[in-house]
């Protein structure tokens, strides 16, 4: 299969939200970039959104505007999907989880590219491995999910199948980290991965707040963006269980009638958080004190970074 080194022209299928950023910042590392979709008038607004992209990356430093015609010049945009697709090596596939859609492009993905061509996904949506289960060569398949804006959120999360190759899981974490992406690798596949899984029940709880009237849109926001945009930045949210305590964690599963083996354990061990320098995390030597004062500071650092800027107001 190529190297990352051999690898000099990608195929993003889909110019949409996810695509077209993508096509982006792979244009941005020197990569020929060819862009499919099926609509000529998408790819055109494509474009648009990407040079619009480039002058906003501009303004923070991110990129030289100067350079932004030459990465504008590495990306061709078509709807002829058969010649785009091949003797392509590499594609990423960024259209609407819509499954029959996604079956049709890589059961013609296999037919066009090169046997051992790693073919991604972008979706955590779909169970891509079970809906191409038939497919020829599944060591090839992978996924690589994306955040919106792709240009800006650095995380990638892949995620293999049991019958992908640890080739093309190295060749996708080699490859990301040289677009400058920070590739997370999902042990196991599980629907929505890590972000989104954890998305999903921070706005199944939103919801409930909103139908039962419990506050309103605005008062979540604020109230979100006041503790946990302060606080996850800096601590995440298993750490953030340190801080919290894991004997107060276990005191609270206990009174809701059901504690979890995994705290039942730490507790057992001593191994509390940040009081007692082990939890989730090591703290190594330093003690309760040091510990608090090095996340009180980046807190404090934090705070001031978005009330300068005003960014508890709604965008």
């Amino acid at each position: 299969m190529v190297t990352v080194e051999d690898l000099n022209n990608i195929l993003i299928i889909g110019a949409g939200t996810m695509g077209h950023s993508i096509a982006q910042v792979y244009a941005q590392s020197g990569f020929k970039v060819i862009l499919v979709d099926t609509n000529l008038e998408i790819l055109s607004h494509a474009l648009k959104l990407i040079e619009s992209n480039l002058k906003v990356l501009a303004e923070f430093g991110k990129v030289n505007v100067n350079d932004i015609p030459s990465i504008l010049s590495r990306i061709y945009t078509t709807t002829d999907f058969k010649r785009a697709a091949e003797g392509k090596t590499f594609v990423l596939e960024a259209v609407s989880e819509m499954p029959e859609i996604k079956k049709h492009i890589f059961n013609q993905l296999v037919e066009i590219c090169p046997h051992d061509a790693v073919l991604a996904s972008n979706t955590s949506t779909l169970d891509i491995f079970k809906l191409l289960k038939d497919i020829k060569n599944p060591k090839r398949l992978i996924t690589h999910h994306w955040f919106a804006p792709p240009h800006i959120i650095p995380l990638v999360e892949v995620a293999p199948s049991k019958k992908t190759s640890k080739e093309v899981i190295n060749f996708s974490i080699e490859l990301l980290q040289k677009i400058g992406k920070k590739p997370v690798l999902i042990k196991k596949f599980s629907p929505s991965y890590i972000v989104n899984k954890i998305q999903n029940a921070i706005s199944g709880a939103m919801y409930e707040l909103l139908v039962k009237k419990i506050a309103s849109a605005e008062e979540i926001d604020f109230a979100i963006k006041t503790t946990l945009g302060i606080r996850l930045p800096i601590v995440g949210i298993v750490q953030s269980q340190d801080f919290t305590g894991l004997d107060l964690i276990y005191d609270i599963q206990k009174s809701m009638g059901g504690i979890l083996p995994l705290i039942k354990e730490k507790v057992e061990k001593n191994h509390l958080g940040a009081k007692t320098g082990k939890g989730f995390y090591d703290y190594g030597d330093l003690s309760e004190d040091e510990i608090l004062k090095k996340r009180d500071r980046m807190y404090l650092q934090q705070l001031a970074f978005l009330e300068k800027l005003n960014n508890f107001d709604p965008v």
